[in-house]
């Protein structure tokens, strides 16, 4: 991890159970991963007396009993493994395939992407694909992964009229990030395909198909694989 010369923004309280580390506001590889050293750190140190502690782009909320944990001193033990997780070290990435179907039929909004980029659906396609994602976060719903920087041409910013129901599975883009969703639920994500992979499983061992940190690389298949795989 490199080396960042900031240090955190603040830390915040949030709500009577909660303070949230602050880092720069903005998507940026080395400030998520040291926000994931941080919440290493402080899962090692006070994992027994912590309730949890959730990595964002640039956060680290961490929860506790206001009963048993004095807001003080725990935001004092944040600053101080903010201070030693600086060249602290983040587990080696793993690298998810996630095969998608990029059909129109799955994916409605491919011709609305292609416009904004001023390209073929068929460039749409390869650039999302061509690309190796982090996972910085994950969060709005069970599974759903926020992967970034999607290529700036097909950046096209979310809908301005959420759907009501998106199915699962879909993958999608809102600005420079890309997600896949893990089941059906309103969104206003631009959908350009779909994977017949379960992003969450509660029946499974690991429910979680991806987490903060890792890597995923789509790849195309076609409609005949796609229907083989989600039957």
């Amino acid at each position: 991890m490199n080396r960042l010369s900031s240090d955190l923004v603040r830390v915040a309280v949030a709500g009577d159970s909660a303070l949230m580390a602050e880092f720069p506001q903005r998507i940026d590889l080395d400030i998520n991963e040291r926000a994931q050293s941080l919440a290493a750190r402080l899962r090692h140190e006070w994992g027994e007396i912590l309730r949890d502690v959730v990595v964002g782009y640039c956060t680290v909320t961490v929860y506790f009993n206001p009963r048993d944990v004095d807001a003080r001193w725990l935001e004092g033990e944040i600053r101080v493994a903010a201070r030693e997780a600086e060249n602290g070290q983040v587990p080696a990435a793993r690298t998810i395939e996630v095969p998608v179907c990029y059909d129109l039929e799955l994916g409605p909004d491919l011709e609305d992407v292609a416009a904004f980029g001023a390209c073929s659906i068929e460039d749409v396609i390869a650039l999302h694909a061509s690309r190796i994602y982090r996972v910085y976060m994950v969060g709005f719903i069970p599974g759903f992964a926020y992967l970034a920087e999607v290529d700036q041409r097909i950046a096209r910013p979310r809908r301005a009229a959420p759907r009501t129901a998106v199915p699962a599975g879909s993958v999608a883009i809102a600005g420079g990030q890309t997600g896949i969703y893990p089941r059906v639920t309103p969104g206003g994500w631009n959908i350009i395909g779909r994977t017949p992979l379960q992003p969450y499983d509660p029946d499974r061992e690991d429910p979680f198909l991806l987490r903060v940190g890792d890597d995923v690389r789509f790849s195309p298949m076609t409609r005949d694989a796609f229907e083989r795989s989600a039957g």
